[in-house]
């Protein structure tokens, strides 16, 4: 997902912040509420350290879910397991967002909100899939 958004601010350039709530500390946010610590929004003072701690937060629960894609995939198989996963991905996205982030509901984002991220999952998931692809042909030889 870094590198999708990477991409697409390079696409689009005269967008400022955010490409969507998952590029922002939303996510962060949510897992403060979960865990009961203390908000997180005040303690970014720039854009920057706002990426930063973004994408810290994206390769910690990208990954907690990645641990979700390789149980399925061991259970019912490929591609149901990538289906499964994007649809739990994007099922979380847009229900605990609006309930546990605050933000408005689904229906209410920008246009460019959603297609960035449902085009941000999807590409998250077919990433995930053919780098499991690989790992798992490459240990079954």
């Amino acid at each position: 997902m870094t590198l999708a958004y990477s991409v697409e601010r390079r696409l689009r350039p005269a967008v400022e912040g955010p490409l969507d709530y998952d590029d922002s500390l939303v996510p962060g946010e949510i897992v403060a509420n979960v865990a009961h610590l203390p908000s997180i929004t005040g303690q970014a003072a720039t854009t920057g350290e706002e990426r930063v701690l973004g994408e810290a937060l994206r390769w910690g629960y990208g990954s907690a879910f990645g641990l979700w894609h390789g149980a399925l995939r061991r259970t019912i198989g490929e591609p149901w397991a990538s289906l499964a996963f994007g649809a739990t991905l994007m099922s979380a996205t847009l229900s605990l967002f609006p309930v546990l982030g605050h933000t408005p509901p689904p229906w209410r984002w920008r246009g460019d909100q959603l297609l960035t991220s449902f085009g941000t999952h999807a590409v998250y998931v077919a990433t995930i899939a053919a780098v499991a692809s690989a790992l798992g042909d490459r240990n079954d030889h």
